[in-house]
Formats: structure tokens, C-alpha cells, sequence
């Protein structure tokens, strides 16, 4: 092992850390995903728009993208370890803003909670780095799996809150702070555990470089285009299958079908990645099997929709985890990892934003499934292209 991490991965101090890792994970996604299912009812409390409700889940997306490239600066200060605590504390006051009986409160709230999400997606892979680089791709699809488990509870889970335990929309919303709290308590006692890192690296400078890197920017179009099917498929997939006959509550079962295979992917894939190295084929095998999805949903008279749902949940959890494994792989150090990661959530984030709004537009340009189902399959030959620059053996930032 390098001199960053302990003797033995297995250790009682990295077991905790390791524990600690997971649980900030597990924080990542419950803000974001219990918004969607309780829209309605928002809505109908507080006589919001369309629109203004889009905000809720726009605005984490816009803190990750201004955040990401930033979080260096924090962890120069305050190291990772503090930065990642001042995190968790920020998430559980921005849940709890957020539920206040104050409209101006829900936006305050949210932007405070993407503002603390930020930094754990950025600072994960760098820890990973830092304290398990020999088991990257076990800790990777051990977290990136914590995270989308995550999303799959709080989006389950939102709704039975609310009205089997008589909670109301802001009780619901407000349980995911205790979840938070937790994770702060947890991560405690690695303030002393972790030693803050000199860096003498200067950040404008470090990004100056970062920003000439041919594999910086393509692990960054990865991240991007990854999330951007992701969120795509997260927003539309109910309304495609609705459309093809299907009413909204087996709509609604396939989502969560689908979600649920994701976190399988995202386990086995950074696992089998990690083993290998060279992961060109892996991003081969992955694209090929995601093609095939997307044409069967395409071809609603070729049946098996839970199959094919099964399938591209599976790819898009898999990308992600190999997204995030490639951070780590292709950086030579924690700081190195901290900024690639930085940059490549920041501008991954972005395009992912555009994703629901372009696939939206082009349906209501065209009133056909053709176009943006035409624009989902570029995606998938741009992912192969800088995956398989990436996936190379031996390729460094």
C-alpha cells in the first residue's frame, strides 16, 4: 500500500472509516430524490408553479456545478476530512430550512443541501484515493451503491412518510436531517484520524493544468453524458411507457425496477473494473448492452419491458460507479484525484442539466419518440468514444 493508506484495509480504524464513508454515501441522494414523489402535494400547499417547482431540483444541480471545482479551495483549509463534517452539518441545516413554513425557506434550504452534496460527491473518490487506492473498485461500488440505495429509500419511502405516518410533506421531508445527523456523528472522530495534507499546490495553477488535460476532459464527458441518460430516463421513462399504453402506477413499478437493478450495477461494475487493467472492453460490453435497451423501449411491440428497464438500469448504475472509478484510477495522487474530481462532476453536472429539457424539447418539436430516443443513441457512441480513451491501460491525467 502507499503511504497514505494503513498497513491493512481491514484495520478496526479503516473499517470505521470505511463505515463513515458509507454513510455520508448513503446522505448523497434522500435530499434530491424525496422531492419528486411529494411534487403534488407541494404544490398543492403552496400554490407553486411548474415551473418554480422545477427549481427544486435544478438548483442542487447548479450548486454541484459551481461547487465541484471549487471544493479544493475547502479542503486546503480545512483538509478532507473537516471539509466533509462541515458537509454533513450544512445538509442537516439545509433539510431543516427547508421544511420551515416559509416558501423562501424551501428554495434557502435546497440550495444549502446541494451546496453539502457537492462536496461529498466530489470528496469520496478522493478519500478513496487517499486511504484504499489498492481496493479502489471495492470501495467504489461499495459507496456508489450506498448512493443509489439512497435515492431508491428516500424515493420509496417519501410518500408512506407523508401519509401512513401522518408526517405531512414537511415532516417527510425533514426525517432525512436524522439521517444526516447521524452520518455527522459518525464521521466525528475522523477529524483526529485523518490528518489534514500540506499541499503547496496552488489551486489556479492546478486547475490551469487540470484544464489542458486530454484525460481530465474526458473523464469529465463521462461523468457528463452518464448522468445525462441517467436523469433523462430518471424524468421521462414513465411518460414514454405511459405512452405506449402502460397506465401510471406499473410506469411508476418500472422506474423503480429499474433503479433498483441500478444499484446491482453499480456494485458489480467498479468491482470487475478494478480488477482489470484496461477497462476499454468494459465500456464496450456496457454501450452494447445499453444500445440494445434503448432500441427494445424504442420497439414497444417487442415486449419484455421489465427486461429491457432491468438492462439500461443496470449499464447507467454500472457508468456511474465506472465514472467514479476512473477519478481514481486516472489521478497519481489525493490531491490530484480531489481536483480531477472537482472538474469532472462540475462540467458533468452541467451537461447532465440539459438532459430532461432537451429530450423534453425535442418531443414537443417533433411530437415523436424518434428524435429524442435518435439523440439518446449519439450519446451512447459519444460515451464509447471517450470511454474507450480513458479505459486504456496505463493512462494518467
Amino acid at each position: 500500500m502507499s503511504n497514505e493508506q494503513s498497513a491493512d484495509w481491514r484495520s478496526p480504524k479503516n473499517l470505521l472509516l470505511l463505515a463513515g464513508i458509507l454513510f455520508i454515501a448513503l446522505n448523497l441522494r434522500p435530499a434530491l430524490a424525496s422531492i419528486g414523489p411529494l411534487v403534488e402535494d407541494i404544490r398543492q400547499a403552496t400554490g407553486l408553479s411548474s415551473g418554480a417547482l422545477g427549481l427544486l431540483t435544478t438548483l442542487p444541480l447548479i450548486a454541484f456545478g459551481i461547487i465541484s471545482t471549487l471544493t479544493p479551495i475547502f479542503t486546503n483549509r480545512f483538509g478532507i476530512s473537516g471539509t466533509l463534517l462541515g458537509a454533513m452539518l450544512l445538509l442537516t441545516i439545509g433539510i431543516l430550512v427547508r421544511s420551515m413554513d416559509w416558501i423562501p425557506a424551501l428554495y434557502i434550504g435546497t440550495i444549502l443541501a446541494g451546496i453539502a452534496i457537492a462536496f461529498g460527491n466530489v470528496l469520496l473518490p478522493s478519500l478513496t484515493k487517499q486511504r484504499f487506492s489498492e481496493k479502489a473498485g471495492l470501495v467504489t461500488s461499495l459507496y456508489s451503491s450506498m448512493m443509489a440505495g439512497g435515492a431508491a429509500l428516500a424515493a420509496g419511502m417519501s410518500v408512506p412518510l407523508m401519509k401512513m405516518a401522518g408526517l405531512g410533506w414537511r415532516g417527510s421531508l425533514v426525517v432525512w436531517a436524522i439521517l444526516a445527523f447521524i452520518a455527522l456523528l459518525l464521521w466525528l472522530p475522523q477529524l483526529k484520524r485523518l490528518p489534514k495534507e500540506s499541499s503547496k499546490r496552488n489551486y489556479w495553477d492546478a486547475m490551469r493544468k487540470l484544464s489542458g488535460s486530454r484525460i481530465a476532459w474526458l473523464v469529465a464527458l463521462f461523468m457528463g453524458f452518464q448522468s445525462f441518460t441517467f436523469y433523462v430516463l430518471l424524468a421521462w421513462l414513465p411518460t414514454i411507457l405511459q405512452s405506449r399504453g402502460l397506465d401510471a402506477a406499473t410506469s411508476g413499478w418500472l422506474l423503480s425496477l429499474s433503479q433498483g437493478v441500478g444499484i446491482l450495477g453499480s456494485m458489480v461494475v467498479p468491482i470487475w473494473a478494478g480488477r482489470q487493467n484496461d477497462q476499454r472492453w468494459i465500456v464496450m460490453i456496457l454501450s452494447a448492452v445499453e444500445v440494445i435497451s434503448l432500441i427494445a423501449l424504442f420497439l414497444p411491440d417487442l415486449g419484455g419491458t421489465a427486461i429491457w428497464v432491468s438492462m439500461i438500469g443496470f449499464v447507467l448504475g454500472g457508468t456511474f460507479g465506472l465514472a467514479l472509478l476512473f477519478i481514481v484510477l486516472r489521478s497519481d495522487s489525493t490531491a490530484a484525484a480531489t481536483e480531477l474530481s472537482g472538474m469532472a462532476q462540475s462540467i458533468g453536472y452541467v451537461i447532465a442539466a440539459t438532459g430532461p429539457i432537451l429530450f423534453g424539447a425535442l418531443f414537443d418539436w417533433t411530437g415523436s419518440w424518434t428524435y429524442p430516443f435518435i439523440l439518446l443513441f449519439v450519446v451512447v457512441v459519444v460515451k464509447l468514444f471517450v470511454g474507450w480513451g480513458i479505459g486504456k491501460n496505463g493512462v494518467k491525467d
